[in-house]
């Protein structure tokens, strides 16, 4: 039985009754007027986690031990909070973030599901990266998750896989949990153990999980190949979106990219070098499909410095 299919039988089994807060599953954060998109440095919301634990169904009359059954974990994502920093949210209104993200995603969204030719990585695991840290990545990562959870058809899978440096949840606020690398360390434990559901219905979150010095031989393993395969295939309707590490500092980025049916590069405007722009594309060139968003673009010389995102 896959992974996969595991976490949904679990899943299937589970009633959760009045009091034991169990939910059932699946499916950050600055302004962009502020030089603050660096990862490492992003401003962090208030977090209002709600954590649901295994519960223990009654034993049968005849003592026959009952196996415990697992709920996910839901959190919840502070969206008036996110509103107020700047972050791409339904309640938005029209903002020109939110249209700078709908213009980006939608080559991506039409390339998820086109017909797959024989041989061709699944185009609906797409890699946001950079060639450097503090370009905007994990902003531009969730910004893009959060326009796509907006679709009607699709549903958004944001896995932080910055496993060595990762900044989604605490972009976002939330604390640290358990997540990919612990998927792939321990074949006890299923997705639906770690995957995070939000309030947000479209929208779950996979952690990056606990640190590992062996991080980039698990993601090259056959483990990681199996379960992003089921990722891909196992929802039709689904993105994955992957929030990388840097391209010129680990070797973790040019494992996962070998994964990837389409990757989107974040480049900072007046500060990423193009040698370093070439270099890091140079890693890139057996995978089909790269796009670029060009970050923190000032419009007109001697203006008030605005954040655009430009696609191409």
């Amino acid at each position: 039985m896959s992974i996969i299919e595991k976490a949904a039988s679990r899943i299937d089994l589970q009633r959760p009754s009045a009091g034991t807060g169990a939910v059932p599953h699946d499916s950050a954060a600055v302004p962009p007027q502020q030089r603050v998109l660096e990862d490492a440095d992003t401003a962090v919301l208030a977090p209002a986690a709600v954590d649901t634990v295994a519960v223990e169904p009654a034993a049968a009359a005849a003592d026959v031990p009952a196996a415990p059954r697992f709920s996910t974990r839901r959190v919840e994502l502070d969206l008036a909070r996110m509103r107020e920093q700047g972050m791409v949210t339904a309640a938005s209104g029209r903002t020109r973030l939110l249209e700078d993200f709908r213009v980006i995603k939608r080559p991506l969204l039409q390339r998820a599901f086109a017909e797959r030719k024989r041989g061709d990585k699944p185009a609906n695991l797409i890699m946001i990266t950079s060639s450097l840290p503090g370009e905007g990545k994990t902003y531009c990562a969730i910004n893009l998750a959060m326009s796509i959870a907006m679709e009607l058809d699709h549903t958004v899978l944001l896995v932080d896989a910055d496993v060595a440096r990762p900044s989604v949840l605490r972009t976002l606020g939330l604390p640290a949990h358990r997540g990919l690398m612990d998927v792939l360390l321990d074949d006890q434990i299923d997705m639906a153990d770690v995957m995070l559901r939000t309030n947000v219905d479209t929208l779950s979150i996979l952690p990056a999980g606990t640190s590992n010095p062996r991080a980039t031989e698990l993601l090259a393993s056959s483990t990681m190949n199996t379960l992003l395969t089921e990722i891909a295939n196992r929802y039709p309707d689904r993105v994955v979106i992957f929030d990388s590490p840097p391209l010129l500092l680990t070797s973790e980025s040019r494992e996962l990219a070998s994964h990837m049916g389409q990757i989107v590069m974040v480049v900072e405007a007046q500060t990423t070098t193009q040698h370093a722009v070439k270099e890091a594309l140079s890693q890139l060139k057996d995978c089909p499909n790269v796009n670029l968003i060009y970050n923190k673009t000032r419009e007109f010389p001697g203006i008030e410095e605005t954040y655009d995102y430009h696609y191409g």
